[in-house]
């Protein structure tokens, strides 16, 4: 039994956030049916993103709507809220919140007082001033972006298709993304292949008409996956006549034109961003304890040095590594420490509660798998590197028994299923990010060119 009644803040619904609540939910049953405990989860969206499918998603591999998960429908004994946490009092052990109706009411944010506090807003992307950058550039770290994207390039396919201007059509067929990483190489190598297939159903564009960059800062692409993996990747990459560039920065994309620190410059309609994170930008609105890099310090215990009652993981967590041969290392930002972070965190939390001893995290790093578009990958695991179709192979095993629900698993699996048997959907629904630009132009308005300010939707 736990000590006394407590109420557990849990700001964020993402991998940590999730996980955590539902590690809290099932550790915590018995005290959440007495009353002896409640869970309040704080999130802006009302699902969870299993970001390592958006590139699959981008291309149409998998349905958007299985690629997040409904929060409210998997945490079930917990307090759901979407909106955002604002500012962090822990001295009061109070948190300041906004939600969808604050703009409504007129009251402004809300105080929500607890007992224990999980910080785990996750991080945003981190851009740099680069000119044009704000105005033209894409992002890839939501659900919304990626599909967002995919209608995007088939837009810009069906604009090069049907213009008689030569400098429109190269313009749009030209595709930079900036980033080496992750999102940038897995998105690129998704979207080509898609738009390569697609090319077959466009009379007067072939594969070899498009120009798809990677611009990388570093002398190197997926450092996750090993030095030798990251050669044979640009190599992968370059035979299908990607453009890749190292040790290469964007010094401007502006007026549509993306100008590189090589001094080439490509006239584009694409600017496709995925250059990084940064920890989110509520930790510095708090009164807890930050390292050099803007994330929370914390113990091997997932405790917030030197606050108790507080606990974080994540990418807004900077955790000792105890499995590092050398001291000081902190764990990578990665799915792969998140998910078990959270289990150890929501047990230490129940552990905490009762009075018992904490469990040290540690984890060894296992590997990396990363796609490279379909039957394409590279892989090294525990050692072993592998690429090609058995590392595609390895990416898409090791997501599906990732992927959070019963649920999600079998649907993602059966569309897998049919898209082996049946051909790619390539239909661009650019129009639901304007859903109400035809009803206005027929009601006499002019069509809004901004998407509407609506909340995300409902899970």
């Amino acid at each position: 039994m736990v000590k006394e009644r407590a109420r557990i803040l849990v700001v964020g619904g993402g991998y940590v956030g999730m996980y955590t609540a539902l590690r809290l939910q099932r550790k915590l049953k018995r005290e959440l049916e007495r009353g002896e405990a409640e869970i309040t989860v704080v999130s802006p969206d009302p699902y969870m993103t299993y970001q390592p499918f958006l590139p699959e998603a981008a291309a149409g591999a998998i349905s958007p709507r299985h690629v997040v998960v409904p929060l409210r429908r998997v945490l079930d004994r917990c307090r759901v809220i979407i909106g955002e946490a604002t500012g962090i009092d822990h001295a009061e052990r109070t948190a300041t919140i906004t939600t969808l109706a604050t703009e409504e009411e007129g009251t402004g944010g809300r105080r929500l007082a607890y007992d224990e506090l999980v910080l785990a807003p996750g991080s945003v992307s981190r851009t740099l001033p680069v000119p044009g950058l704000a105005e033209h550039g894409i992002g890839f770290k939501t659900v919304e972006e990626a599909i967002g994207l995919r209608n995007h390039v088939l837009e810009q396919m069906d604009i090069a298709s049907s213009t008689r201007d030569p400098a429109v059509r190269d313009a749009a067929l030209t595709f930079v993304f900036v980033g080496g990483g992750y999102a940038g190489v897995e998105a690129l190598g998704e979207l080509e292949d898609m738009a390569r297939y697609a090319t077959r159903y466009y009379h007067n564009l072939r594969p070899e008409d498009m120009k798809w960059i990677l611009v990388e800062a570093s002398d190197r692409i997926l450092p996750e996956v090993g030095e030798e993996m990251g050669r044979y990747t640009v190599t992968e990459l370059r035979r299908r006549n990607i453009d890749v560039r190292l040790e290469t920065r964007l010094e401007s994309c502006a007026d549509r034109v993306a100008v590189l620190s090589d001094g080439a410059r490509f006239p584009t309609r694409t600017v496709v961003w995925t250059a990084g994170v940064r920890p989110h930008p509520l930790l510095a609105a708090t009164d807890l304890p930050l390292d050099e890099r803007g994330r929370l310090r914390c113990t091997a215990q997932l405790a917030v040095d030197g606050a108790p009652h507080a606990w974080a993981a994540g990418d807004a967590a900077a955790v000792p590594d105890v499995t590092a041969p050398e001291p000081g290392r902190t764990c990578a930002p990665n799915a792969q420490h998140a998910l078990r972070q959270a289990r150890t965190l929501g047990d230490n939390i129940a552990r905490s509660l009762r009075g018992e001893p904490l469990e040290t995290y540690a984890h060894k790093y296992a590997g990396s798998v990363a796609s490279l578009g379909l039957h394409k990958g590279v892989a090294q695991i525990y050692g072993r590197k592998l690429k090609g179709y058995p590392a595609w192979f390895m990416h898409r095993t090791y997501h599906l028994s990732r992927v959070p629900t019963f649920n999600r698993k079998a649907r993602v699996a059966a569309e897998w299923t049919l898209a082996g048997l049946f051909k790619r959907e390539i239909v661009s629904l650019g129009s639901l990010e304007h859903p109400r630009a035809e009803f206005e132009l027929a009601a006499g308005g002019k069509p809004s060119q901004d998407p509407p300010h609506d909340p995300k939707g409902s899970s």
